[in-house]
């Protein structure tokens, strides 16, 4: 029985850290974003500026996960959050 209450809280800390880290990943997804948005739009061709920025940072999450020996998993979700970054970027900026 005492197992099992260790198990649960174990499950119960997980979770809360999770959900903190979630949170930490929110905001920081949302400054970066906003921050990202306006040095782009301050470009004479705030498209191409994107373009460079998220080309670099695929580049270098390639370079990272490829010389870290990192999961394929990690990779796949980071790869995924830059076009996500790289779709809300754009999204304001002019043609």
């Amino acid at each position: 029985m005492a197992e099992s209450k260790d198990t649960n809280e174990a499950i119960a800390e997980l979770k809360r850290e999770i959900a903190e880290l979630s949170g930490l990943s929110l905001a920081t997804g949302v400054i970066l974003t906003q921050l990202l948005q306006k040095i782009a739009s301050r470009e004479m061709n705030p498209q191409g500026a994107a373009g460079q920025i998220v080309n670099n940072a695929r580049a270098a999450i390639e370079g990272f996960t490829a010389q870290q020996n990192s999961d394929p998993v990690m990779k796949a979700r980071a790869l995924d959050a830059v076009k996500q970054y790289e779709d809300q970027i754009r999204s304001v900026l002019r043609e």
